[in-house]
């Protein structure tokens, strides 16, 4: 069984930064790619960041490529998104997941999702 954890959610000033943390339980973790996806009330599960299988490739979503860097540490089965001059659009829910297969910006490529940590940011 997998299990993903996110926290370091919180609430923000717009411009400070923030770091984000999933750690992963029940699978070899550097053998899966790993996302962040974002929610914000009445809105769809939007992504925002991911690094392939082999961590050489990432992914980032335009709204936040230049401000968020996604990484992991494989000895601490941990994924982490740096979030820089956050802005109030960044306020939501935000979840990370294990890739499954398929495109790395769509929902369904990924199969376990963790309960997700809220972040908002005030103007």
């Amino acid at each position: 069984q997998v299990q993903l954890v996110e926290s370091g959610g919180r609430l923000m000033q717009a411009g400070g930064s923030l770091r984000l943390s999933c750690a992963a339980s029940g699978r070899t973790f550097s053998d899966y790619g790993m996302g962040w996806f974002r929610q914000a009330p009445g809105s769809e599960r939007d992504f925002v960041a991911a690094f392939s299988r082999n961590g050489y490739n990432t992914y980032y979503a335009d709204s936040v490529k230049g401000r968020f860097t996604i990484s992991r540490d494989d000895a601490k089965n941990t994924v982490y998104l740096q979030m820089n001059s956050l802005k109030p659009e960044d306020t939501a829910v935000y979840y990370c997941a294990t890739h499954s297969t398929g495109n790395y910006y769509y929902t369904p490529s990924y199969d376990y999702w963790g309960q997700g940590t809220q972040v908002t940011v005030s103007s």
